[in-house]
């Protein structure tokens, strides 16, 4: 596939620098982490959407006026956002809501929108228009194009918000642009995830997490060897539902889409790794799951409250196999593995294990085993489902953006992979893929009849 020739060397320069307070702030406010942020590394996570030159002919400058105003106003609620992470006494990471605020930067790309080759974000996208947040949780970028096009970019510390938490806030901040109320506040209610008196931890919660201090060692890659690099895909909905069918065993309840499809990467990754004569080796493949409405168990009441919770409420629960079997077993076969390691983790039980089992551990921290690979393992990667990204929502003023992505390219060994709904709404994918070199190459060439490389073709740019 193209790497985007000239289409990524532009210039991306910084015209102004200022911080965003909250209009209204709360001050000196200690809020503590939950037990389910505390399994999280400190990392940033970047999310960025594309506008095309909006009809109202709006300047670059009254747009830039809009977003910091309404930034300013957004952070009362969100007042996470605006401040810092600080350790406490015994070394856990708590947030100090003491409106520092969020660095806000404005700057000009000589580049045309619709010449931006999104296929390669690792030379597009990171570096240019994510910014590097160097202070706080929050940080913004706003970036105007040659056409009139713009780029508002975000970075967050993944221990304050996971991505659930992310959205409310976007969503939240378009619509203060918009001086209407805000439509979910909020809650940092902590109380709903506190650990039981006394804690109950089931002992498969030890398969899946790992205290820090007794990681398995570091693998040192070698001079040469193979790297995580960033690309982003588009898989229409028919090749979707036909992946879909081809992971379903006949007779049996039919595979989601996200299984369907993680188990094609699973298998992939294992093809990968036999080529690289690591056939007995196991590889591993998480998948997040999402904990707010497990936890409600049709509680109404814990539903409203989780569903506005401002937090990390996820589990990576993995499977773990050979890659010689994964690779000569059949998709569905794989399918139904996923799904089962899946199922033991969608319950409201495993995520209050999960907290207990934090509990039991403070203040050591833990980490979930996927990312944790040692020197002898085989390669791993982590899905997480966007399909609740809310691209359409993210409306300041000047209409929605014509294109939008998560970045996360983590820094890690392991491989990470989001699949998010199209800006067309029409049922086709996004897909943004951090993983080795290697294992991309194989996947375009052996799937390049339904993963396709993102162009603008696939976008309304024009």
């Amino acid at each position: 596939m193209g790497e985007g020739g000239g289409r990524d060397r532009f210039i991306v320069s910084v015209s102004k620098r200022e911080v965003v307070a909250a209009v209204f702030p709360l001050q000196g406010h200690w809020l503590p982490l939950s037990n389910l942020d505390l399994l999280l590394p400190p990392v940033d996570v970047g999310v960025f959407f594309c506008y095309k030159k909006n009809v109202h002919n709006l300047t670059f400058d009254s747009m830039a006026s809009v977003l910091k105003k309404a930034l300013a106003q957004v952070l009362v609620s969100h007042y996470a956002f605006a401040g810092e992470v600080v350790h406490n006494s015994v070394g856990e990471p708590e947030i100090l809501c003491n409106n520092r605020g969020v660095d806000f930067v404005e700057a000009f790309a000589e580049v045309e929108l619709r010449d931006i080759n999104l296929y390669n974000p690792d030379d597009t996208i990171e570096g240019k228009f994510v910014p590097k947040k160097k202070h706080g949780v929050f940080a913004v970028q706003a970036t105007e194009l040659r056409c009139g096009g713009l780029v508002v970019a975000c970075s967050f510390d993944h221990r304050v918000a996971d991505a659930y938490s992310a959205n409310m806030f976007l969503v939240s901040w378009a619509e203060m642009a918009h001086s209407k109320l805000i439509s979910t506040p909020p809650s940092f209610r902590r109380s709903l995830l506190n650990p039981r008196r006394p804690v109950s931890v089931h002992p498969s919660l030890d398969d899946m997490y790992v205290p820090v201090t007794i990681l398995p060692p570091l693998k040192h890659p070698e001079p040469g060897s193979d790297h995580l690099i960033s690309r982003i895909y588009y898989i229409t909905a028919e090749q979707l539902s036909r992946l879909q069918s081809l992971a379903s065993t006949k007779g049996c309840r039919r595979r989601t889409k996200l299984e369907s499809f993680s188990a094609f990467l699973w298998k992939m990754v294992a093809k990968w790794a036999v080529a690289q004569n690591a056939d007995k080796k196991i590889t591993k493949m998480g998948v997040v799951v999402d904990g707010r409405t497990r936890l409600t168990d049709g509680d109404e009441h814990k539903a409203s409250l989780l569903g506005s919770y401002f937090g990390n409420v996820l589990s990576i629960p993995y499977g773990a196999k050979q890659v010689d079997e994964l690779n000569e077993k059949p998709l569905e076969w794989v399918a139904d593995k996923v799904h089962e390691f899946l199922e033991g983790a969608v319950t409201k039980e495993h995520f209050l294990g999960l907290i207990d089992w934090v509990e039991a551990h403070r203040p050591v921290p833990g980490l979930a085993k996927i990312y944790c690979n040692g020197s002898e393992d085989g390669p791993a990667f982590v899905v997480s489902s966007g399909q609740r990204f809310p691209m359409c929502k993210v409306d300041f003023g000047w209409g929605m953006p014509g294109f939008g992505s998560y970045h996360f390219p983590w820094g890690g060994d392991a491989g990470y992979v989001m699949p998010m709904p199209s800006p067309t709404g029409n049922g086709d994918w996004v897909v943004y893929m951090h993983l080795l070199k290697g294992q991309v190459e194989l996947i375009e060439a052996e799937a390049a009849h339904f993963l396709r490389p993102l162009t603008s073709t696939y976008l309304n740019f024009d």
